[in-house]
Order: structure tokens, then sequence, then C-alpha cells
């Protein structure tokens, strides 16, 4: 899927949690339905099937209850995409990356193939199922781990069993860490660890920019990768990176450090549209005075390769922020496509992240209990929004519960007024038709919404209600609210036809 991420580690995010986030968008053209859902341990296949690739896979018998945001309509699987399960470990996947022809020649993706002729003749074939990918890897993982790490290394024992049909970045994080793992070809795969005072960004490409193999294939304090990349990499002459007689970068560091992305990734003219844009944007908003972005003398353009996959932000990051950078559009840059100063032909050149065709945005946020404070107080949210983010609101859930409130967790093929995801869809068609009367609606709906959910979770113990409770009070909030929302909305966008006429009736 076209996606984009961000990552926050604990000590750049102002409360001290672990921040995952992600949006899931729809190829171009198309529009998937979401709902927010949550698996008990009995709901969880013991014998998985995989819709696309065919691919049958036995499951432990003991799986955790966990969160989901799963497909509304089955035709396809269930991609799953992001939850936190009992143990309160979190997972999102995926972000679709990119690669280059000498990886995919090297270990090439593992994809269904279907039977051929029919079965008893001479020549058939039977048909060879596919690895797994993005409908699958929540449901294999999430609901069998109890640490960030221990999910890296259960799918990647996976993908080097099963193999993979796509490219794929993965992100799981507890309480401490964070770690994002890329897949390589089929079968090969690398994992790094955020570093916990560093943000990430990820759109579709291959991202990670530094790797030391001899950390990864030792005490994998930072790195873990699958166990002969080493000599996958030697093998098929992938690595790039420049080196002085001794075997050293020009940075000084051993022959085991290179650079991922220009080993496994790629640097095209389409990812100068879609892909590096994206990250320039984000960075640009959360590190203005860090770097020129802007001008011939910026150290960063939107079409620059060289990007960092991590950063030290200048403030630390809140929510508000995170949903902020993954609903922009290059506000204040040139190519805004609702700007209206500069060059009309440089407004949507680039692929905005806040695009048309987002199904959902999740964010998982865990922090331990505050110093002075009970052990009940951990955190663990979810946070969701669905449609297109610069027109709807980031809604916080409690993640420890047995049930989701039906407003986010119904959601049918026919559009309704009764589902969450299907108002966001309506508010964003008319907001977007109608951006200058609609926009400080939507703004005054943003701010009223995420400060009354937050306030209900925040007092949920004090008034001594369940979390349950407390997240069906948010889904009334956000049903009130939205459609409140949308009402504003239409109108706007019926006084704006083309139709319409100044003189009527007395």
């Amino acid at each position: 899927m076209p996606c984009t991420t961000i990552l926050v580690g604990k000590k750049a995010s102002n409360d001290g949690s672990t921040i995952v986030a992600r949006n899931e968008d729809s190829m171009n053209g198309e529009f998937t339905p979401k709902r927010f859902d949550v698996v008990l341990p009995d709901q969880q296949p013991r014998t998985y099937t995989s819709v696309i690739s065919h691919l049958t896979i036995e499951l432990p018998d003991d799986p955790l209850r966990y969160t989901s945001l799963p497909n509304a309509l089955p035709d396809e699987g269930i991609w799953a995409a992001a939850g936190i399960n009992a143990a309160n470990v979190g997972m999102s996947a995926t972000e679709t990356i990119t690669s280059n022809e000498r990886v995919l020649a090297a270990d090439p993706l593992v994809e269904y193939q279907p039977a051929r002729g029919k079965e008893g003749d001479p020549n058939y074939e039977p048909e060879r199922p596919g690895g797994i990918g993005e409908e699958d890897m929540v449901t294999l993982v999430l609901p069998y781990i109890h640490s960030a790490r221990e999910g890296v290394m259960r799918l990647g024992s996976l993908l080097e069993r099963y193999g993979t049909y796509e490219m794929n970045g993965i992100a799981f994080h507890d309480t401490e860490e964070i770690w994002w793992l890329e897949t390589i070809g089929g079968h090969h795969w690398i994992a790094r660890r955020v570093p916990d005072n560093c943000y990430v960004t990820m759109p579709n490409q291959l991202g990670i920019d530094r790797f030391d193999l001899a950390d990864a294939q030792s005490i994998s304090t930072e790195h873990l990768c699958s166990a002969d990349l080493k000599d996958f990499i030697r093998s098929n002459n992938l690595d790039l990176t420049i080196r002085d007689g001794g075997g050293r970068t020009s940075m000084g560091e051993g022959p085991d450090v290179f650079n991922p992305r220009l080993a496994f990734g790629s640097a095209s003219d389409a990812d100068h549209v879609y892909n590096t844009p994206r990250a320039w944007d984000m960075q640009r908003h959360l590190n203005p005075r860090s770097c020129v972005w802007d001008g011939p003398n910026a150290d960063f353009g939107p079409e620059s390769n060289d990007i960092p996959w991590c950063r030290i932000p200048e403030q630390k990051i809140t929510m508000e922020t995170v949903k902020y950078v993954l609903s922009r559009h290059y506000q204040g840059t040139p190519y805004d496509p609702y700007g209206r100063p500069g060059n009309p032909d440089l407004r949507g050149i680039y692929r905005c992240i806040g695009i048309n065709r987002t199904s959902q945005l999740s964010a998982t946020q865990l922090r331990e209990a505050q110093e002075g404070t009970d052990s009940k107080d951990a955190l663990a949210l979810q946070w969701i929004a669905f449609g297109s983010n610069p027109f709807n609101a980031f809604v916080p859930l409690f993640a420890d519960v047995d049930a989701a409130p039906s407003y986010f967790s119904t959601t049918t093929e026919t559009v309704s007024t009764n589902s969450f995801y299907w108002v966001n869809r309506l508010v964003g068609a008319l907001a977007d038709a109608s951006y200058p009367t609609s926009l400080p609606h939507v703004e005054r709906y943003q701010e009223k919404l995420v400060a009354k959910a937050i306030h209900i979770l925040t007092n949920a113990r004090n008034r001594g209600i369940s979390h349950e409770e407390a997240n069906e009070e948010v889904a009334r909030i956000a049903r009130n609210l939205t459609e409140e929302l949308l009402s504003h909305v239409l109108h706007e966008a019926s006084m704006g036809m083309d139709n319409g006429f100044t003189r009527s009736d007395n």
C-alpha cells in the first residue's frame, strides 16, 4: 500500500512514550473501507490461509488479545494494519518500500503461481503458494510477541521460511524501544533500533541509511538481520559504499558498516516525485532551523536522495504534531495543491502525505507508568482517523479492552452516516470542494473532538468507569461532533455549487 510512516522514540516524545504512526493509503483510483476491531484469543485462527498468496500456516495455540484495523470487506483478506496486544507491544504493517533490479535478481520475490492445466493431465502443474505480505503480517505476528525485539525475530523467521511477494517496512515497539524492519528481496531482511532521542520518516522508499553488520551478527544492540545477509551482500556485489584500501568508509567507519539505501533501495525519477518530497516535507516541519530546506542553496530539497532516515527533533513531538505531519500537503511551500500565491504550475506536482485516498491513520502509543504513580497508569492508546487526514480528527482509544465501539467497528460496504469511516469520507470530499469556507469548521472540529476525547480518557479512572466505557463515551462524542461537521461542510459545499444564483424570491 502507498503509505507514510513516522516513528518517535521515547526521548523525542513529549511524555516519554514510544509512538508508531502510519497512514494506510489505497492505490490510485481506489478507496478501501476500514474498521477498528479487537481480536480475542478464541477469535484468532489456528490455521491461517492468505487470500492473495494462498499460503497456509499453522499458528501457535496461545495467542494474545490485540487491536487491529482490518479491511471492512473481506475479499482481499484481513489486512489488520496496526494494533497493540495484551502484552503492550505495538505493530504497524506495512509501509510498502522500494528495491532495485540487483536485489530482486539475487533473491526473487515469492509470488503466487496458479495451477496450470487440469489435475490428472500429464502437463498439470499444481498451484504454488506465494510468500507472506501486508495482508498477513499483523495476524501472523502481533498475537504471539511480548517485546518489540521479539516481534522482529518472529517476523524475520517467517520471512526466511516462507518468503514475501513484496518489499515492505514494518514497525514494532514496546514501552522502551522501537524497531524498524525492512524486507530485502524474497527472503532477507534488516532491522534497526530507532534511537530514543530521534524520530524516523518513511515515505514508501527503503529508508535505513546506515547499518552495522558486526553488531547485527554479534550482540545485536542496535541492529538485527537475516543470518546470511553478509554473504548475500558480498556474493551479489550489493554494497555500493566507497571505501579506502583498509575497507573503511569516508566517515572512518569499518568494513561492516554500509548504507542499505544504496545497496537495497532506489533513487529513481519516480521516487523524486512520489517519495522523497514527503520525507523532505516532514523533516522540514519538524526541524525548520536545523537545515536550509528551500532555495538554490538548500541542504536538502524535495528530490534529495540523502535525506536522513532518523533525526533529533528541535522540540519534543506531541500526538498533535504526529497528526499534523501525517496530514501535510506542503503548506508553506509552492507545492501546496490548496495554495494561492506563487507559480500555479508547481502546485500539486509532488505526492501529498495527506492524500485523498487515505483509508486510515493509526498511531499506537505506549508508555510505562510515570514515576510516583500507580502501575495501572501505564499508557496503551491507539489513535485512529479515517479518510483524508487534512479533514479528519485523531481519536484516542484505550487498547486494553475486549470490544470496540460500534461506531468505529461497524463499517459496511454501503455508505452510511452510522459509520465513522463513511462520515469522514463524506466530510473530506465536501470540504475539499469548499476548502476556503469549510476549513475553519474542520479546524474547530479537530481541536474540540481531540480535547474532549483526551479529557475522557485521562479522567476515566477518577470517575470510576472502565476503559470500555470510556471508549464508548469517546465514540458518542465523536459521532455527535462529526455529524455536526458534516452539516457545516455540506452547507458550505452547497453554497459553492456552480448552478447557484444570487437573486432569490422575497
